[in-house]
């Protein structure tokens, strides 16, 4: 089933700090599943995990694929603070999954690569827009305004996020 769009143009409802985290593994030899279908279904479990916690700082995130060998989630996060928690936590399933996978690393060398990228992102250092689409990336995070709301152009929609900042 697909999403609906919503009419017109739209922007995300963000206020303030965007906290955005990119996570992604590559598959380096496809006829090595052993080594990274653990580190795929290991992303979709924290995930499902984090989505059933009320209070994990996970405002939402987006599945993507990059190529048939590279696979990554776009992350946003309520705070820096509420990701470095979930990632240190030791009862949760980041912990677990970053051991076993330095425990296989010793094995796998080549198999599969792993990154992670976190930005922290100041009001009036982001903006958005959105044309007739369903609710994606960021205002799936936040949820969406009219985009007259923050601003017509880019340049007033950035300008007033660093007035509401100052």
């Amino acid at each position: 089933m697909f999403a609906k769009p919503i009419p017109g143009r739209t922007t995300a409802a963000a206020e303030g700090e965007v906290v955005v985290f990119l996570i992604g593994m590559r598959i380096n030899h496809f006829r090595a599943p052993r080594h990274w279908m653990p580190v795929f279904t290991g992303m979709l479990r924290m995930l499902r995990e984090l989505s059933g916690i009320k209070g994990s700082g996970l405002m939402g995130y987006q599945l993507l694929s990059g190529s048939p060998r590279t696979y990554y989630v776009v992350q946003y996060w309520e705070s820096k603070e509420k990701l470095l928690e979930y990632a240190a936590a030791p009862d949760r399933l980041h912990h677990k999954a970053w051991a076993m996978i330095n425990r296989f690393e010793r094995g796998t060398r080549m198999h599969v690569g792993i990154w992670h990228e976190t930005y922290v992102v100041q009001p009036g250092s982001y903006e958005s827009i959105y044309g007739d689409m369903p609710l994606y990336g960021l205002a799936a995070a936040t949820g969406v305004l009219p985009v007259e709301q923050r601003g017509v152009t880019a340049r007033e929609r950035l300008a007033r996020g660093a007035e509401a900042d100052g």
